[in-house]
């Protein structure tokens, strides 16, 4: 049987991470299977989940290791456990912090997929504009690329986020921070199309019940996240895009094609909504040409 005060500590640490700390719900999913994960292996060890030690924790992250589990996703857990064990000390729960003593394992770092020019124009076109559904479709691809939105953000978008007459979005991301990003032309006319023609026919669906949110499905309710991404891999089946390009890929190359188009670094940092400027410089290394002719044209030999 679990520990009860295990499991009531995680379901609080889960609440305060989805509310106080306004984490994104992607990962505050991830927080709650780790940490099911974490106590389940517990129970089966007879370890206290909420006093395991230094050596249950390595026991625990040596199991996840030897049954196959990538660097990255070893890094994931052990980063859901220190959060975790943080938070316990901060609230008087425990005295200790096992987890601190860890070293997250080494993880490589991969450039993100993008899209070619070719991929993004055949997905862009696979939307069937004639219809209502078609018409959302195509709002939705041509946000994710004219904006740089994850997923979640998107789904979160209602149509108040628009300012009238204007090529502006608001977009609220990771922590509930909001930033405000332009519209390219092509991006503001399709969400007029969809606004104007086809989001009225699909809320007509639910019976007519109001809805703020911006993308409603094909039975009028509001779409989450997951409904975007089932769309989105419909649309890229539909267009002959590789299965691993995911929603986040259009994130990818919205940061990759400004830089490739000579856009401050700084600047992009700001569109993506990105803490520090480490992160947005992996997309300097998918531009190599951009940085040989800044050289070429901005060092004193570099004629």
């Amino acid at each position: 049987m679990a520990e009860p005060a295990a499991w009531e500590a995680v379901d609080d640490f889960i609440a305060y991470a989805a509310g106080a700390a306004g984490l994104s719900p992607e990962t505050v999913r991830a927080y709650d299977e780790h940490l099911g994960a974490f106590c389940r292996w517990c129970e089966r060890h007879g370890t206290p989940a909420l006093d395991p030690g230094v050596r249950g924790l390595r026991a625990y992250l040596g199991e996840l290791s030897r049954a196959g589990y990538a660097p990255r996703t070893l890094a994931a857990h052990l980063s859901t456990i220190r959060g975790f064990f943080r938070w316990l000390v901060l609230e008087g729960v425990t005295q200790e912090d096992p987890a601190s003593a860890l070293m997250a394992p080494k993880v490589g770092r991969s450039l993100p997929h993008t899209l070619t020019a070719a991929q993004m124009d055949a997905l862009i076109a696979a939307p069937d504009r004639s219809s209502a559904g078609g018409l959302r479709d195509a709002c939705m691809l041509e946000l994710l690329y004219a904006t740089g939105a994850r997923v979640s953000e998107a789904a979160g978008l209602t149509v108040g986020s628009f300012e009238d007459g204007s090529r502006l979005v608001r977009l609220f991301g990771k922590g509930s921070k909001e930033r405000i990003v332009p519209l390219y032309r092509r991006a503001r006319e399709a969400v007029d199309a969809y606004l104007e023609r086809g989001r009225p026919e699909l809320l007509l669906r639910s019976g007519g019940r109001a809805e703020d949110a911006l993308f409603i499905s094909d039975r009028g309710r509001a779409m989450n996240a997951d409904a975007l991404r089932y769309r989105f891999r419909r649309l890229a089946a539909a267009a002959g895009v590789p299965a691993d390009i995911t929603p986040h890929a259009m994130r990818h190359t919205f940061a990759t094609d400004l830089l490739a188009g000579g856009a401050d670094l700084r600047v992009v940092q700001e569109l993506l909504g990105h803490a520090s400027l480490s992160t947005t410089q992996i997309y300097t290394h998918l531009t190599p040409e951009r940085l040989k002719a800044a050289v070429s044209q901005a060092h004193p030999r570099g004629a």
